[in-house]
């Protein structure tokens, strides 16, 4: 009997009666057809979208996989459903007889016979493919050198594993279980956009409006591009800015509505939508439009519309709060083979892009919640055609596919999305300093992974891939072995380019500058401040401070420092410092690659506080005389500048250089300096220009 001969994939969606969003018929069913010959099997899917009820079919013998089903109709506990455009009307009519069977009565083209279906158990399926990966994971630790991991999986709707592996504290020696919290990094930024999505529900934003609707201080460097951005743009990296963590790493002072205003002087590298860039600095911004639009804090507005009723009790926004709990992970890295604690890095300022700390078991909740289309214990938190756009590529992704399982689709609103071994796969990693996490959506498989692990390794992906492998029953991979492989030949390869790394310096190439030159406060407007001193003069050693980050600096050749190996913190080993003079030879600003895909940050020197402090201006002020002319001159005191007034001439406000002079108002190579005697009283004031140096004497008092 043929059954298929043409699919149309179109579906009649008829009213199911009021009130049953969620039907006993919803789910995955398995059974056959009863044929003269040989059963045709058949596999049927029911879903319920408020009043509507749908369901898709398939025959694997007669090659249709997941065609849509026309006529889905219950009445109680009997359902009819058709496959459409086959000749012959092919119908099934049939009843529920109890909570996990279907039998009825199949028909076509005049036609009889019996069919059934039974529930399949999606969720006991996923927990006999999981059985043996605990030792898996326990080799793998050992293999990789990592402390501790945590892994949960939910399949059919239920958590179907969630174990802790190894140890969230290396010295004590305690151990890590699905309790543990762990830094999810930048898996927080989809909590973010389902926030802003929760809010476009509510007719309070709109994803495609221009930012400065609600925020008319955004700015960014581009004044042709910053009154368009929108939403959708921060959250989908393709504003046209680059990274720039830098900007934000470790800092810890001040306020999110700060580093907002920052975003006017970074450099950016692309038209807006013209490419992907990910950035950290716009979800930060996505986070103070929340507070914005909200009135109150991104880690409130979080906590209520997401964590509580999710009932993520203990997950938090900054690694402060999660040390103070008794079940906490502690960050570890890896120096030269051997594991050792690291500090925790706090990254609450720049919190919407990745600060929440959670467990496993609260995290199973959040795939849930995803995986059920908003909708959490019969509850729906957000509407399903919302989440559904975040869950929905909005850039490609220009990547190579990663390995032969993946092929990358594109990015979507804190999600890549991917095409993984035949099945669409929504997931994100989070890295921050000593915890990596990995999350994985396979929103068509009912199936959701999350793994932590307390290093900075890629084992809690490789296990996630693996667990997902087993439920989706693909083509066994030796994922693990592989990267294992791949690890050692990455040790060999950094320890050798270490060792070359000496190759590009250039031999007893002294500094141009004495040491005192070298050391200061320099600033960017985008960057803020950086502050080097020197360590030891005689062997040209500086200390750099930036962000509260303390790091040494090694001189590299001429006017280049480098960043020196340390047993502290390590974001500026072998970075370069390149100084920079003026016309006058001065040391007047030192450029730094701190966005790779940028130009290098140019930090300007900074001039002596005290040539802004009124108290200190004050012994300048007086009258000079030019002893040739014998023209009088005034130095007077307007705020915290000095004025020069000169005869027949505007008055010059007075600029501080980093040298000690003043630049005359705008003009180019005109300065001057104050002269002391032994007592330290000003007695003359020196003119600098491009015809001569002139001095005019002080007259008394």
């Amino acid at each position: 009997m043929r059954f298929i001969q043409a699919v149309v994939l179109a579906a009649l969606l008829l009213l199911a009666p009021p009130g049953h969003a969620e039907t006993p018929f919803n789910g995955e069913w398995s059974g056959s057809i009863e044929t003269p010959g040989p059963a045709l099997e058949i596999e049927v899917t029911f879903d319920a979208d408020g009043a509507t009820l749908t369901g898709t079919i398939s025959i694997p013998v007669q090659g249709l996989i997941d065609g849509e089903l026309s006529g889905v109709e219950r009445n109680g506990d009997a359902i009819r459903f058709a496959i459409p455009g086959v000749p012959g009307d092919p119908t099934f009519d049939g009843v529920l007889i109890d909570e996990s069977t279907i039998e009825g009565t199949f028909s076509q083209g005049g036609a009889e016979l019996p069919f059934s279906l039974a529930r399949e158990n999606a969720a006991d399926q996923a927990r006999q493919a999981l059985e043996g990966l605990d030792a898996e994971i326990e080799q793998a630790l050992d293999d990789f050198n990592v402390p501790g991991l945590g892994i949960a999986v939910v399949a059919g709707g239920e958590v179907v594993y969630a174990r802790g592996f190894g140890y969230r504290d290396l010295d004590d020696e305690l151990p890590m279980n699905a309790d543990t919290l762990f830094a999810i990094g930048s898996t927080t930024k989809a909590m973010t956009t389902t926030v802003l999505g929760m809010l476009t529900d509510d007719g309070i934003l709109d994803w495609d409006e221009p930012v400065r609707r609600h925020l008319p201080e955004f700015d960014v460097a581009d004044p042709l591009i910053a009154p368009r951005i929108t939403p959708r743009d921060m959250v989908t990296h393709r504003t046209g800015m680059p990274r720039h963590d830098l900007s934000w790493y470790n800092k810890n002072d001040g306020s999110r509505a700060e580093l907002v205003d920052r975003l006017a002087h970074l450099e950016l590298t692309a038209d807006l939508r013209e490419r992907f860039q990910y950035n950290n600095l716009m979800y930060l911004a996505a986070g103070h439009l929340t507070e914005r639009l909200t009135g109150k804090s991104w880690e409130a507005a979080v906590r209520s519309r997401l964590f509580e009723p999710l009932g993520m009790q203990r997950s938090n926004f900054s690694v402060s709060d999660s040390q103070a709990d008794a079940d906490h992970a502690r960050p570890h890295r890896e120096v030269e083979g051997e594991l050792e604690e690291i500090p925790f890095r706090p990254i609450d300022l720049v919190g919407p892009a990745g600060s929440v700390n959670s467990s496993v078991n609260e995290m199973a909740r959040w795939l849930q919640f995803n995986l059920d289309s908003g909708v959490i214990d019969g509850q729906r938190l957000i509407d399903r055609a919302t989440l559904a756009d975040l869950h929905s590529a909005q850039i490609s992704v220009p990547s190579a596919p990663a390995g032969r399982s993946s092929v990358p689709v594109g990015y979507a609103m804190g999600w890549f999305v991917d095409v993984y071994e035949g099945h669409r796969m929504l997931s994100h990693g989070g890295g921050i300093d000593g915890f990596v996490t990995s999350v994985m959506l396979f929103p068509e498989d009912d199936l959701g992974v999350v793994a932590f692990t307390n290093s900075e390794s890629s084992l809690g992906n490789l296990v996630a891939r693996t667990a997902a492998d087993r439920v989706l029953g693909t083509e066994p991979q030796e994922r693990i072995q592989e990267a294992l492989e791949r690890r050692k030949r990455a040790l060999a390869a950094r320890e050798e380019a270490e060792e070359r790394r000496d190759a590009e310096r250039i031999e007893d190439a002294s500094p141009s500058h004495p040491a005192e030159a070298y050391a200061g406060t320099y600033a960017h407007p985008g960057y803020g401040e950086l502050t080097l001193t020197w360590s030891d003069a005689d062997d040209q050693a500086m200390t750099l401070r930036y962000n509260g980050i303390d790091a040494p600096l090694e001189h590299w050749h001429y006017n280049v420092w480098s960043g020196a190996e340390t047993e502290g913190d390590t974001t500026f080993e072998g970075m370069k410092f390149g100084f920079q003079t003026s016309f006058d030879g001065v040391i007047d600003a030192v450029k730094v690659p701190m966005e790779p895909t940028a130009s290098p940050i140019v930090f300007e020197k900074q001039p002596d506080p005290r040539l802004s402090d009124p108290g200190f201006l004050d012994r300048f002020v007086g009258t000079y005389t030019d002893p040739i002319s014998q023209r009088s001159e005034e130095v007077t005191l307007s705020g915290n500048r000095l004025q020069l007034v000169l005869p027949g001439q505007p008055v010059y406000t007075l600029r501080p250089r980093v040298d000690g002079r003043f630049n005359i108002g705008d003009l180019q190579g005109f300065s001057v300096g104050f002269e002391s005697d032994d007592d330290g009283e000003i007695v003359a004031v020196t003119y600098y220009q491009p015809n001569g140096v002139f001095t005019s004497e002080r007259l008394p008092d």
